[in-house]
């Protein structure tokens, strides 16, 4: 092996290496047995042999560096000798010829030998070797582009442990992220697999959630008329435009409804949340009314008023407690008891004594008797709240279980049901709560707010939440009825007789869903996100431990950094952020996984990106983006991403878990491509335009009417 030497190891660190090349090597090839050999060419690899092992190293840095020699006996200094240098960083190993694996166990020496790399260790690297059967665990078999040194490589992933481990796809807007997401996924179903009965087959249960965030991905995997997806039929993708893209709000939680409606903390809380809770347990054949502890109040001071010296004052205030019996006995009128009647007779009875028609009362009452009426009404009121509770609630549910409730109730009746419950005599909740009244009155009255959380809507249907998660993750035909007039299953029914005209039994599951967010309100963008992504969170947590792991979800973020922010805006917590983040953490054991893009790496949680095990990156030229990567990956990479400002478009570092070696890849071309594209300036302001382009009525009427 002696004759494949290149040069000598002249230092070593961690995952670096120093390597001086030979003297005798004039140019940067070297011929072998079989071939000629690139000896440094960034991109390229080196080995070095330790002991029956080879180190795989790949170049990041070529320079050369002049060295004066000085002569000790003569003093003589000759003329500059320039010394070639290669620096390497140390990817994997390859174990006695047959194994290539991640990583470095065993290091080099100082002067170690240094070889080109050959096409068998390239092979073995690359791992072309053919398979009898596939470890679908294990081995790296999906081709998902190619390595720009070596253009006969392919560069191949594993997706269990890319899709399962979470990974991330960042760059820079036009690098190619959106084209990069969709040629992975397309590679999945043009994939030809081997079930267990050893015959080729494709994905048929797949589940991927697209949040299309820029609506690009409906052309990639449904296609269009001229240029349809080929594997469309396969992967049955469904398209939700903002005509059905619509989430009962009553799936919220509270941290939902907290995010949305931003309650202040010292009254404004509490009341929400009794409402809810109110909401929540209430009964449309309820037509009985707690009675607020207001009432006592504002009886106790009538009391005292009555004693005024002034006898327009007392007038007055007699005739406020005659309405105020009169309405009291109108609230209570179920409450048939003669405790109560004795009670409201004696206090308008004594009033009674001194009042004269059309005259001022010149009498007292007597304050003996109003003291006993109000003892006496007091109790009673407290009962009859008591009996009353008895009566409306036997068991009441937690305000996070996902149970329809009324929003204009909630909003006209139960907030002031809350409100009743809580005032006292000393404070004053009704005007501190009014903003928050305001507040939720204001979404009812908002299109843009209202259609997409169904806040208008009257009433639930059956077996709502299946329904809703079943049409989400593409399974609604096993649960389907002709019978259902929800939005979901007519739109399910629509499109299924659209694609293929047959019956709803025979009907594919739809692999994707592509939930386009492009038109929804920056208002709920976040809730919504968060909230379709907890539901299947807790969906598939419910699952049974035999099960668990059973139906794994793929949840593509697109522009993820616009619900998962590392920063929150003001002092609020993102609640997808908050959702999304213990995806990340949980996720995985429950067969939930998150492919999150973005253009804006820095701008990321932190906690979703650090539980990412797979990157790719595309070109990256903010400088806070590139040390935010750096920090994220592993060090040892650190060379290789020197690279990220100078990548062309359609090139990508990939690295992780999902993938043999980190490398350098041009990523499979995507076809049919995302509907990202960037706009031809000069083409288009060169030629002449229709008279009717753009149809500026149309699209305004349409705007105005939120539709897209």
């Amino acid at each position: 092996m002696k004759d494949r030497n290149i040069g000598r190891v002249i230092s070593v660190d961690s995952f670096r290496v120093v390597v001086q090349l030979d003297d005798d090597l004039k140019t940067l090839y070297k011929s072998g047995f079989n071939d000629i050999y690139e000896i440094a060419r960034i991109n390229s690899y080196l080995i070095i042999p330790v002991g029956a092992n080879k180190i795989v190293a790949i170049i990041t840095r070529v320079k050369i560096q002049d060295e004066t020699e000085i002569e000790k006996n003569s003093g003589s200094i000759t003329l500059p000798k320039a010394q070639r240098y290669l620096v390497a960083t140390m990817i994997g190993t390859i174990e006695g010829d047959i194994d290539y694996i991640q990583g470095v166990y065993n290091y080099p020496i100082l002067d170690n030998p240094v070889w080109y790399v050959t096409k068998e260790d390239l092979n073995r690297i690359f791992d072309t070797e053919p398979k009898e059967k596939i470890n679908y665990s294990e081995d790296f078999y999906l081709p998902v582009g190619y390595s720009p040194a070596f253009s006969d490589y392919k560069i191949r992933i594993n997706p269990d442990k890319f899709f399962g481990k979470h990974a991330a796809i960042l760059g820079n807007t036009g690098s190619g992220k959106s084209c990069t997401v969709a040629s992975i996924i397309q590679s999945m179903f043009r994939y030809k697999f081997v079930n267990d009965k050893y015959k080729e087959t494709e994905l048929c249960n797949a589940h991927f959630v697209i949040f299309d965030t820029n609506g690009e991905y409906k052309r990639a995997f449904i296609g269009t008329k001229e240029k349809p997806f080929d594997k469309s039929n396969n992967v049955n993708a469904l398209h939700l435009d903002q005509s059905i893209l619509q989430v009962p709000f009553w799936f919220m939680n509270y941290d939902d409804f907290d995010y949305l409606f931003k309650p202040s903390e010292a009254t404004q809380v509490p009341i929400l949340k009794r409402s809810l809770s109110i909401a929540k347990n209430y009964k449309e054949t309820t037509t009985k009314k707690l009675l607020p502890r207001t009432y006592l109040f504002y009886f106790n001071e009538l009391l005292k008023e009555c004693q005024s010296p002034d006898f327009k004052l007392r007038n007055r205030i007699y005739n406020e407690l005659k309405d105020f019996c009169v309405e009291f006995n109108k609230l209570v009128i179920d409450y048939d008891t003669t405790e109560f009647k004795r009670i409201l007779k004696l206090i308008y009875g004594e009033r009674q004594k001194f009042t004269k028609p059309d005259k001022y009362i010149e009498g007292f009452l007597n304050p003996t008797v109003f003291s006993q009426a109000y003892d006496a009404l007091s109790t009673e009121l407290i009962k009859y709240n008591e009996e009353l509770n008895k009566q409306v609630v036997s068991e009441e549910r937690n305000i996070d279980l996902p149970v329809y409730f009324s929003y204009e109730k909630l909003v006209n009746q139960f907030i002031d049901n809350a409100v009743d419950e809580l005032e006292t005599s000393n404070n004053r909740i009704r005007e501190y709560v009014a903003t928050l009244k305001l507040r939720l009155q204001s979404f009812l009255n908002d299109e843009r707010i209202a259609f997409p959380l169904m806040f208008k809507k009257k009433d639930t249907f059956n077996d709502a939440l299946a329904i809703f998660i079943a049409f989400i993750v593409g399974d609604l035909f096993k649960i389907f009825d002709k019978g259902n007039e929800d939005i979901y299953s007519k739109y399910f029914l629509k499109k299924a007789e659209e694609g293929n005209g047959k019956e709803i039994s025979k009907t594919k599951i739809n692999q994707i869903t592509i939930i386009d967010m492009s038109l929804l309100p920056f208002e709920v963008l976040e809730t919504i996100t968060g909230l379709i992504a907890r539901l299947l969170l807790e969906f598939v947590s419910r699952f049974s431990p035999d099960d668990r792991g059973k139906f794994p979800i793929v949840m593509v973020l697109e522009e993820a950094q616009n619900y998962i922010p590392e920063k929150d805006r003001g002092d609020r917590i993102s609640i997808s952020k908050r959702v999304f983040e213990r995806i990340a953490r949980e996720g995985r054991k429950y067969g939930i996984s998150l492919l999150v893009s973005s253009q804006r790496p820095s701008e990321l949680s932190k906690t979703v990106l650090s539980q990412c095990n797979s990157f790719i990156i595309h070109r990256l030229q903010n400088p806070e983006d590139q040390k935010y990567v750096r920090q994220l990956v592993s060090s040892a990479n650190e060379d290789i991403l020197q690279q990220l400002p100078i990548l062309p478009q359609q090139h990508a570092i990939i690295t992780g878990d999902g993938v043999r070696t980190p490398v350098q890849m041009k990523v499979n071309t995507v076809n049919p491509k995302p509907n990202s594209e960037n706009p031809e300036f000069v083409n288009n302001w060169i030629k002449d335009t229709k008279i009717d382009f753009p149809d500026y009525k149309k699209i305004a009427s349409k705007w105005e009417k939120g539709e897209k």
